[in-house]
């Protein structure tokens, strides 16, 4: 009988690792320069003047608050309270502020009689009080002209 000498025992050759390190090897180095060069400012736009540099709020302009005096509303027989106190301030344009300080007495004019036209209902009711500030703002506004009253800050508002 004729015999031949293979080794059946004998394993496959290993692959080698070299491939897989230096690949992973080059996408760390890859990914590190990446993230240097967005951080940095190299990509996307961002100067290395303005990079580092704390931006903070820009001051505040073209806007004035005109203070309106306090009313005082006597409320009717069937509230629960008898007088409402109410002060608020108007945010204006700020080329607008000494015309709308010289339109101070109209303005109080319309919020006194809108104010004690309103059912009582209407002023308890707490959810309401998004509903009469709009409408304030918007008779006030009629009052003063397009675009000169911005918002009205109601500043107190009690039932007592």
């Amino acid at each position: 009988m004729a015999t031949t000498d293979t080794n059946v025992d004998e394993a496959p050759p290993k692959r080698s690792k070299k491939p897989l390190l230096i690949g992973l090897v080059l996408a760390l180095l890859l990914g590190g320069g990446g993230f240097y060069a967005t951080w940095s400012g190299l990509i996307l736009g961002a100067s290395t003047d303005t990079a580092h540099e704390e931006v903070g709020p820009s001051p505040l302009s073209g806007i004035a608050f005109v203070p309106l005096e306090t009313l005082v509303i006597s409320l009717g027989p069937d509230s629960r309270s008898e007088h409402l106190r109410f002060s608020a301030q108007v945010e204006v344009v700020d080329q607008a502020a000494a015309d709308v300080a010289l339109l101070a007495p109209r303005i109080m004019d319309v919020l006194n009689s809108y104010l004690r036209a309103i059912d009582t209902a209407d002023i308890e009711n707490p959810a309401a009080m998004a509903r009469l500030r709009a409408q304030m703002l918007r008779r006030i506004q009629i009052v003063t002209g397009e675009g000169r009253v911005r918002d009205l800050l109601i500043t107190e508002f009690v039932l007592n």
